[in-house]
């Protein structure tokens, strides 16, 4: 089961821990001294648009004036918040990664030689402009010597290993029905395309996307040698499509349930008879060390092995080819990386300009060598008072979810008791690994990008294969420290929060606490609700997927969740484009419950205090403001398009007013009535949790 990760900017979560423990000696103390004495309200009144009501429009009443006079980076396809602390962040790693670079007294082997030199290799842009396609050229004449279908196990066995694609890929993570066991599972993949979505919906921009991808084929092809990249690129769009109708919806891959099932491999040979398991067991490297895989997408598996059938072998050498060169493209010659930009930055994103060479490279040395980079990042950037101050609060939001699952007036008590089993499981992870994962079989060579680039994807595949047969290490995170986001996942019934979202500028040190529960409260009470979402609440407190809801209780819940889909449903960021209130519908489940959840935390925190008025706002407000400033955003329609379509998050606007509809202390704070935009009658507010 793959984690559930978010975006929820969670930052600063260290400075409002003097708050934390709730029925404890921390929970009844008085605010911290530095905030009491600062008595600063934390909240950015020069973003705020006086001229449009809280009640009517509470994302714009607080974020408008910064709406109107910030303007997205060309380099970008959105600007956030969240984007300007992952620039700070990227400005520390840069100052790591040089510092490597030129460090002259670094061994081979060294981290400080695969930070420095793999950067360097990024840098090098006369060397990657005289070497053009020539780094491929092995892999290229894999592809070509294809000689019938059966060789596509192989070579997609082999494309999973380096990073290519091929339209059956796979994984190792935990069995979603036994926890304690790594599995093998294989599902859907190919496309060029964000989702099956962009081959087969009929909105204009969609067919105006399809007509610039297959022109983008045909470039990246031209650009390779090929003499009839035209009909080439017909023919790949047309086998991607095909392949996109057999897919599963983003909605229909949500369901836990339906992805799980186990085959053996008897079973996979009559789902799949045109498909060489024997060899792709073999050529994946999990032959021998596992008795049956999870299958994702059955159906999806048989409708492959008829396209395979009916599908020319010179048009998949085509397909293969393209992928192979698109997924290596930003790292070749110019021409390459421009025309890769030109179309997955400019045309699927909205973006203007590729980002400068030295961020760029910075990117991959991170994403690359994440646990390298991140233990030096945690030594400089991330104390160790900190992560217990963090430690205590998550402390104190589990107490309040503890407070709420027995204040539920729609749960029985059989399935209160069970939620309140699972909570009492839930693990919190802060800042960093205990355990630092092992690089020293990766070879990283100045000088060979391409090289680099193939031995880190087969290094990162090994790793994950090299995981079977083997107890399921607790330890081990699934984002490195320096990623600002975090994370809840079903299988580990763990939170996970990384370092880099536990600071500026997502918290202000000077503020009294109440904006920071606010932008932080949000966030930790939103990857704990996770555990109790549509998905997660699937899974019981070991992590397995197990029902443990009474049947009465489970339709009740089913219920609130369809009245969130239609609200979501009629939220439209782009004109021609709602919202999907069933992809969606998780995370703003989180959105929902993590949001009452800070209040109550708040609360809990102030020991019984009555909350100061600051700048003339109450606590609540104060609370509700923090949520709003760590959540503003803005996007490219282009980047709102691809999100609707793909991604589970809503964007920020509505994951601001969206959840505060719902949520009843939003309502007491800015005495919304009837007649006002942000009201909803109280049979229509939903509360989950």
């Amino acid at each position: 089961m793959k984690r559930t990760l978010c975006s929820t900017l969670i930052a600063g979560l260290f400075a409002v821990t003097a708050h934390a423990g709730a029925h404890d000696a921390a929970a009844t103390s008085a605010p911290s001294t530095t905030a009491a004495a600062a008595a600063v309200s934390g909240v950015d009144k020069a973003a705020m648009d006086a001229s449009v009501r809280a009640q009517d429009d509470f994302f714009r009443h607080t974020q408008g004036k910064w709406l109107e006079t910030v303007d997205i980076p060309s380099d970008r396809s959105s600007w956030s918040a969240f984007s300007v602390a992952q620039e700070n962040v990227e400005n520390q790693i840069r100052t790591i990664i040089e510092q490597a670079a030129t460090d002259t007294k670094a061994g081979k082997g060294s981290d400080a030689q695969k930070m420095g030199d793999y950067y360097t290799s990024y840098i090098d842009e006369a060397r990657r402009n005289a070497l053009g396609l020539t780094p491929l050229k092995g892999e290229l004449a894999r592809i070509a010597a294809l000689k019938d279908k059966r060789g596509i196990a192989a070579l997609s066995a082999h494309m999973d290993r380096i990073g290519g694609e091929a339209p059956l890929g796979m994984y190792v993570g935990q069995d979603s029905k036994d926890s304690t066991r790594y599995v093998v599972s294989v599902g859907q993949s190919g496309l060029g395309l964000p989702n099956r979505d962009y081959y087969i919906a009929d909105e204009a921009r969609m067919k105006d996307f399809r007509a610039k991808y297959q022109v983008h084929v045909e470039k990246m092809l031209a650009l390779a040698g090929h003499k009839n990249a035209a009909a080439e690129a017909a023919n790949i769009v047309a086998l991607e499509t095909e392949i996109a109708k057999a897919q599963w919806s983003a909605v229909e891959n949500r369901d836990p349930v339906k992805r799980y099932n186990k085959m053996t491999f008897a079973q996979l040979k009559d789902l799949m008879p045109g498909f060489d398991w024997t060899t792709w067991t073999k050529d994946v490297g999990v032959a021998g060390k596992v008795d049956s895989i999870i299958v994702s997408q059955p159906s999806y598996l048989a409708a492959l092995d008829k396209i395979i059938a009916a599908t020319p072998v010179d048009t998949w050498k085509s397909y293969y080819a393209f992928h192979l060169i698109s997924a290596y493209a930003p790292y070749l010659s110019q021409p390459f990386v421009d025309e890769s930009f030109a179309f997955r930055g400019t045309v699927l994103s909205g973006t203007k300009e590729n980002r400068p060479l030295d961020k760029r490279a910075i990117a991959l040395v991170n994403r690359e060598l994440s646990e390298v980079v991140g233990k030096v990042y945690v030594e400089r950037h991330f104390p160790a008072e900190r992560k217990a101050q963090v430690e205590a609060m998550v402390k104190n939001f589990i107490t309040a979810f503890k407070e709420g699952i027995e204040t539920l007036d729609w749960m029985s008590p059989e399935t209160k008791k069970q939620a309140q089993i699972k909570l009492s499981k839930m693990n919190a992870k802060i800042g960093y690994p205990e355990k630092w994962r092992d690089y020293s079989s990766l070879n990283v060579v100045r000088g060979d990008l391409v090289g680099n680039v193939m031995r880190s994807r087969e290094f990162g595949h090994a790793f994950g294969v090299n995981k079977l047969g083997k107890p399921v290490d607790r330890l081990a995170w699934s984002m490195s420290p320096q990623t600002v986001n975090a994370y809840y996942s079903p299988s580990m019934n763990e939170v996970v929060f990384p370092a880099a979202r536990l600071q500026a500028p997502l918290y202000d040190a000077n503020a009294e606490p109440a904006v920071n529960y606010g932008a932080v409260g949000i966030s930790i009470g939103h990857e704990i609700s996770h555990a109790f979402d549509d998905k997660g609440s699937q899974f019981d407190g070991d992590g397995n997927l197990r029902n443990w809801w009474t049947k009465e209780d489970g339709e009740k819940f089913a219920a609130r969740g369809k009245v969130l889909v239609a609200q979501y449903a009629g939220y439209s960021p782009v004109q021609g484009y709602h919202l999907n209130g069933e992809l969606t519908l998780g995370e703003n489940i989180a959105d929902n419950a993590g949001a009452i959840m800070a209040s109550r935390a708040y609360k809990i925190s102030l020991g019984g205090k009555p909350a100061p008025v600051i700048d003339g706002f109450t606590g609540e407000q104060r609370l509700f403001m923090g949520l709003a400033q760590a959540r503003r955003g803005k996007a490219r329609d282009a980047a709102l398009i691809a999100q609707v379509k793909s991604d589970p998050h809503s964007p920020s606007e509505f994951r601001v007013n969206g959840s505060l509809r719902n949520h009843p202390g939003f309502y007491e704070a800015y005495e919304v009535k009837a007649g006002d935009k942000m009201y909803l009658a109280p049979e229509e507010r939903v509360i989950f949790w």
